[in-house]
C-alpha cells in the first residue's frame, strides 16, 4: 500500500508516457490522458520511513507501538519530514517516549550545526547553482572547459544543498532533545565509489542495503546474482530520486563504478577517515579522491540534465577539443570557486568531527569563537547566492 501510493503520485505519468511511446514505435497510437496531480511534499522520505517501521516490526526487531501520537510524531517529525534523514523507527520512535529537558550544551551544538548548514546552503549551494544553471541551460554557448566547471559547480550545489538541509534538520532536532542520524560524512573526500556511498545520503544508502540488498542475497552467491543485486539497488536509488530516465542512468553508472570494487573485494578497503590525524593527504589518497570526485561529477551530469538527449549533448560538447580552452568564467565565477576551495579546506580540517565546526570552535577563546559566529552570519547575509529552492524539494 505504501509503495502503491508512492507509485501513483510520483510515477504514474512516467509509466503512462513510456507506455504510449513504446506502442508508438510499432505504429500504434494510444490516446491516454496524464494526471495533473500535486505530489505530496516529502512522500519519498516518509514512505521509506514508515516502510522501515513495518519491516522492523515484521522482523521482530521492534515491538509495534500502541501509542498513536508517538507513531504519528515519528512519521511527521517536522525537521526531517520533507528531505530526511530517513530515520529508522528503532532510533527515532523510542525518543518520543522519553521525557526531554532543555540542555544548554545541546542547544548550542544544534544552533552551531544549523549555522553551518545555512552557510552550506545559502553561500556554497546557492552561489554554485547560479553558474550550474547557467552552464547547463546554455551548454551550446560554452567551451568544454566551462562545461567541466559546470558539472563541478553542480556537484557542490547538490552537496551544499542537501547536506546543508540535513545539518539544519539535525541541528533543529537537537534543540528539542532529539538525535537524528548522520546523513553525510564528507563524501567528496572518498577514495573510491564504495566509500562515497558510505558517506553520501547515508540514511538512504543504508536503507537500501538493509531492506533490499541484503534480503536479495547481498554480495553472496554467484557473480550473476551479485551483479543483479547491485544493479537493483542502484537503479532503485536512481528511480527513487525522480521519474526520469536520467536518474536511472545515473544509478546504473554508479553500479558500474561499484562492481569492479566488489569483484576485487576492495569495496571495504576504506572504512577509516582519510589521512586520519594528518594535515595533508598522501599522494595516493589525493589522486584517489580526485579520481573518485571526477567520476562522481560525470555521473552528476545525468542527474542534473532534464533528458537523456540533453545529457549526451552536454557530454559530447564537454569532451571535445575545447575541454582545454579558456573556460570563459566571469570574475564572480572564479570568486565562487574560491569560496568552494575555502569550504573544502574547512571541511578537510574538521573531517574527523560530525560536522566541521562541531568542536573546532569550542577550542577557541570565547571572543574569537563569537567573532567566527558573527563572521559566518555576515557571510550568509552578504554573500549568499540568488534564492534557490532545495533540490530535494523538487524531486
Amino acid at each position: 500500500m505504501n509503495l502503491g501510493l508512492l507509485g501513483f503520485f510520483k510515477y504514474y505519468n512516467f509509466f503512462l508516457d513510456n507506455f504510449v511511446r513504446a506502442f508508438s514505435l510499432f505504429g500504434m497510437k494510444i490516446q491516454a490522458n496524464s494526471l495533473n496531480i500535486v505530489l505530496p511534499v516529502g512522500i519519498s522520505f516518509y514512505t521509506f520511513q514508515t516502510l522501515s517501521y513495518s519491516i522492523d516490526v515484521y522482523r521482530k526487531k521492534l515491538e509495534a507501538t500502541k501509542d498513536f501520537a508517538a507513531f504519528s510524531a515519528f512519521v511527521s517529525f517536522f525537521p526531517q519530514l520533507v528531505a530526511g534523514p530517513i530515520e529508522r523507527a528503532t532510533n527515532l520512535l523510542p525518543q518520543f517516549y522519553k521525557r526531554r529537558d532543555f540542555h544548554y550544551e545541546g542547544a548550542v551544538d544544534g544552533l552551531r550545526q544549523i549555522l553551518w548548514g545555512l552557510f552550506k546552503k545559502m553561500v556554497i549551494a546557492d552561489n554554485c547553482a547560479v553558474f550550474a544553471n547557467m552552464i547547463f541551460t546554455g551548454s551550446d554557448q560554452y567551451h568544454g572547459s566551462a562545461l567541466l566547471f559546470g558539472s563541478i559547480f553542480f556537484a557542490f550545489q547538490i552537496y551544499g544543498d542537501f547536506s546543508g538541509y540535513s545539518d539544519i534538520a539535525i541541528g533543529t532536532a537537537k534543540l528539542f532533545g532529539f538525535d537524528l542520524m548522520k546523513n553525510f560524512a564528507y563524501p567528496y573526500f572518498s577514495r573510491d565509489i564504495a566509500e562515497f556511498w558510505r558517506r553520501w545520503h547515508i540514511s538512504l544508502s543504508t536503507w537500501f542495503r538493509d531492506y533490499v540488498y541484503i534480503p536479495l542475497g547481498g554480495s553472496k552467491g554467484s557473480k550473476l546474482s551479485i551483479v543483479r543485486n547491485t544493479f537493483i539497488i542502484f537503479l532503485l536509488s536512481g528511480f527513487w530520486h525522480g521519474a526520469n530516465w536520467t536518474f536511472l542512468v545515473w544509478g546504473a553508472m554508479n553500479a558500474l563504478y561499484f562492481l569492479p570494487l566488489l569483484f576485487l573485494k576492495k569495496n571495504r578497503d576504506h572504512l577509516d577517515i582519510v589521512s586520519k590525524g594528518r594535515i595533508f593527504p598522501s599522494v595516493i589518497d589525493l589522486l584517489s579522491m580526485i579520481a573518485t570526485f571526477l567520476l562522481t561529477c560525470f555521473a552528476w551530469i545525468f542527474f542534473r540534465s532534464n533528458s537523456m538527449e540533453e545529457a549526451l549533448k552536454f557530454i559530447s560538447k564537454m569532451i571535445s577539443k575545447t575541454l582545454f580552452s579558456n573556460p570563459q568564467l566571469s570574475l564572480k565565477g572564479y570568486l565562487v570557486l574560491l569560496m568552494v576551495v575555502f569550504f573544502l579546506i574547512v571541511e578537510w580540517v574538521g573531517r574527523e568531527q560530525d560536522y566541521p565546526v562541531a568542536t573546532l570552535l569550542e577550542k577557541m577563546p570565547k571572543l574569537l569563537r563569537w567573532g567566527v559566529y558573527y563572521a559566518l552570519v555576515f557571510i550568509i547575509f552578504y554573500f549568499s547566492g540568488a534564492r534557490q529552492e532545495f533540490i530535494y524539494f523538487l524531486l
